[in-house]
C-alpha cells in the first residue's frame, strides 16, 4: 500500500482525478517513456502497478449485463510493442572483505551521527543483515510478533502472504532485549517514530553516514542479498535457505511435505551469524550506548 501510494503521488499525480477508462494506450506509452528517461527500473515498476490496478478493475467492475466496464488493459501496449525496458537484476552485496568496515561502522553509528534515532537505525541495519528481512518487514516489526522467551520473531503478513517465523540468535536477542528495555514510550513498534505510520521511515541520512564512514555503498535490499549469499556460501541446504528468506516453494512437490519448524532453522541462523561476526572480528555485540 505504501509503495502504491508513493508511486501514484510521484508519477501519476495528474491522473488522480481522471476516470480510469479515460487512460489510453497512448497515455501509458508516453508516461512509460517519460519516467524511463529518468529511471528505466522505476518506469517498469510504475507500469506494473498500473497494470495491477487495471486488472483488478476489470474483474471488479461490471455493467448491468455483467460485462466488464474496463474491456482492455492499456499496459498491454508495452508488451505488444516490446517497450518494456530490459533492466538487469541488481547483484550488489557486501563482500566478505567489506564486512569489517561495514559492521563496525554500523555499530559505531551513534558515535558519529548527531541524529536522535541513530541507535534505532543501528539496530535496524543489524537486523536486516543478520535476518535477511525485507526493508518494510523490519521497519514495521511489532513487539507483539517477537517472543523473547522462545527466541523467535514472526512477520505475520509478508510479501508471499505466508507468515514467516525465524529463530533469534543470541546476538539478535541481545539487541532486541535492550530495545525492549528502553521502550519508555511503550510503542507497539520495535523501531518507533512520531510520524503517521508509528514506525521509522527508511533512514537514508544515517545510512549515508555509514557509507561515508565505512566506504561501503549499500541499500537495505543489499543486506538481504548479502544474507542469502552468505547462507549459500556456507552450504546451507536449498530448503533451509528458502525457509530462511521465506521464498515460495509451490512448484516443488517434495517441499509441500516438509512441515515448517523454526527450530530447524536455528542452526543455519547461528552459522550465518557466526560467519558475519567472525569476518567482522566482533566478539561481543553492542557494547556501545
Amino acid at each position: 500500500i505504501y509503495d502504491y501510494t508513493r508511486f501514484m503521488k510521484t508519477y501519476f499525480a495528474e491522473w488522480q482525478n481522471k476516470p480510469i477508462y479515460e487512460i489510453s494506450k497512448d497515455m501509458i506509452e508516453r508516461k512509460h517513456r517519460d519516467i524511463g528517461a529518468r529511471s528505466q527500473a522505476q518506469a517498469n515498476l510504475a507500469m506494473r502497478f498500473i497494470r495491477a490496478i487495471f486488472n483488478f478493475a476489470t474483474g471488479q467492475y461490471e455493467d448491468s449485463d455483467g460485462n466488464p466496464i474496463i474491456q482492455d488493459n492499456p499496459t498491454k501496449r508495452l508488451s505488444q510493442t516490446r517497450a518494456w525496458y530490459r533492466v538487469e537484476r541488481r547483484q550488489t552485496v557486501i563482500k566478505p572483505n567489506e564486512l569489517p568496515a561495514f559492521v563496525n561502522s554500523v555499530l559505531n553509528l551513534p558515535e558519529y551521527s548527531m541524529s536522535a534515532n541513530s541507535t534505532c537505525v543501528r539496530d535496524y541495519l543489524l537486523l536486516l543483515l543478520f535476518t535477511g528481512l525485507r526493508r518494510e518487514e523490519a521497519l514495521s516489526l511489532e513487539w507483539s510478533n517477537i517472543n523473547l522467551k522462545e527466541k523467535t520473531l514472526t512477520i505475520p503478513d509478508p510479501k508471499n502472504r505466508k507468515p514467516h517465523t525465524l529463530p533469534l540468535t543470541d546476538f539478535l536477542l541481545k539487541i532486541l532485549k535492550k530495545r525492549h528495555a528502553n521502550n519508555f514510550t511503550h510503542s507497539a513498534y520495535v523501531f518507533p517514530s512520531t510520524g503517521i505510520k508509528g514506525y521509522m521511515n527508511d533512514p537514508r541520512p544515517q545510512m549515508r553516514k555509514v557509507i561515508e564512514h565505512s566506504g561501503v555503498t549499500f541499500t537495505p535490499h543489499d543486506l538481504r542479498r548479502t544474507f542469502i549469499t552468505i547462507a549459500e556460501s556456507l552450504d546451507i541446504s536449498a530448503y533451509a535457505l528458502k525457509r530462511l528468506v521465506n521464498h515460495k516453494m509451490s512448484g516443488d512437490v517434495t517441499a509441500g511435505y516438509i512441515i515448517d519448524n523454526p527450530e530447524r532453522l536455528r542452526d543455519p541462523m547461528q552459522r550465518i551469524t557466526d560467519y558475519i561476526l567472525h569476518q567482522s572480528s566482533i566478539n561481543q555485540p553492542l557494547e556501545h550506548n
